[in-house]
């Protein structure tokens, strides 16, 4: 029972990030995309494999869709995946910097470092980070800074309380 409710959860939660990043890709790119015929060229960095995110970057792209960003016409999404090896991060996102995205999406905490390591110019939208103040992502939640934005499940700290709570 709580495999299957928590399997449901988790994809809630993963479908609302795609959400969230492309309402960031639509009010990012929304103005130029209105004035140039430009093809915005997406970087998508995670540490996991093609297969394991197969259903989330299918509700990813059907997000993106429902907000006029359909992969092959306005927008072009160079994956990268580390295969469970996150000593390949560093250079998977320098091959994206080196091919001049215009956006990088990145999963997690680790994605995320590997991608601010690698560019102070591109835009990095992160879906999940655990507390990106404490990782260096961000200056604070309020007021990001740099070139780093996105969600997070600030999960150290709500795990306190969740077990306060019980």
């Amino acid at each position: 029972m709580t495999g299957i409710s928590g399997q449901k959860s988790k994809v809630g939660r993963s479908v609302a990030f795609s959400v969230f990043v492309a309402l960031l890709l639509a009010v990012t790119f929304h103005a130029e995309a209105q004035q140039t015929g430009k093809i915005f060229r997406i970087g998508f960095l995670d540490s996991s494999t093609a297969s394991g995110m197969a259903v989330l970057l299918e509700a990813f792209r059907e997000e993106l869709s429902k907000l006029g960003w359909v992969e092959g016409k306005n927008i072009t999404i160079e994956y990268r995946f580390a295969e469970q090896k996150n000593e390949r991060l560093p250079e998977l996102v320098a091959d994206l910097v080196r091919r001049k995205v215009d956006l990088i999406v990145v999963v997690s905490t680790t994605a995320s470092l590997a991608a601010k390591s690698a560019t102070t110019t591109i835009p990095i939208v992160m879906t999940s980070a655990g507390d990106p103040v404490a990782a260096g992502l961000v200056d604070s939640l309020a007021r990001p800074g740099g070139n780093v934005t996105g969600n997070s499940g600030l999960s150290p700290h709500l795990n306190t309380k969740r077990l306060e709570i019980l």
